[in-house]
């Protein structure tokens, strides 16, 4: 079986937006690996696992409970975006995505693509299964 190809590292791409997504998830690592294609040449987006201790380190206002809850895109400047709205922040910088933008930002359906992005991240280990070692995830099975 091949492995998934390297995601682009925020310390080897700086200039990038920074995607903070669960690492040991298997639903997340595939979309993520879909975000590093539409990203085509690979210099908008960065990733880094949640569960890597530089995401501590660099974002110590977003807590563990919050990531696993939903992925952030962390933009240059620092500004945070988490869950559906890092979905539509996305659709506006990856050009791959703009077929997207207008239904993802249609007034009035915010809260609407809120409710489906949870209703899926609260089920992502049951939809693709967990990629931990051991036990290590059955805490997140519930």
């Amino acid at each position: 079986m091949n492995s998934p190809p390297t995601l682009p590292d925020p310390d080897r791409l700086p200039q990038a937006d920074v995607v903070i997504f669960d690492g040991q998830c298997r639903f997340c690592r595939t979309q993520v690996q879909r975000l590093r294609w539409l990203d085509g040449r690979g210099r908008r987006l960065a990733f880094l696992s949640l569960h890597d201790p530089r995401v501590a380190q660099r974002y110590p206002e977003l807590t563990h409970e919050q990531m696993m809850e939903q992925m952030y895109v962390i933009e240059r400047d620092g500004t945070a975006h988490g869950g559906s709205a890092a979905v539509r922040y996305l659709s506006r910088q990856l050009p791959w995505l703009w077929a997207a933008m207008p239904i993802l930002h249609l007034p009035g359906t915010a809260g609407l693509w809120r409710w489906l992005y949870r209703q899926v991240a609260k089920r992502r280990y049951r939809l693709a299964g967990k990629a931990c070692e051991g036990d290590a995830c059955s805490v997140h099975l519930r």
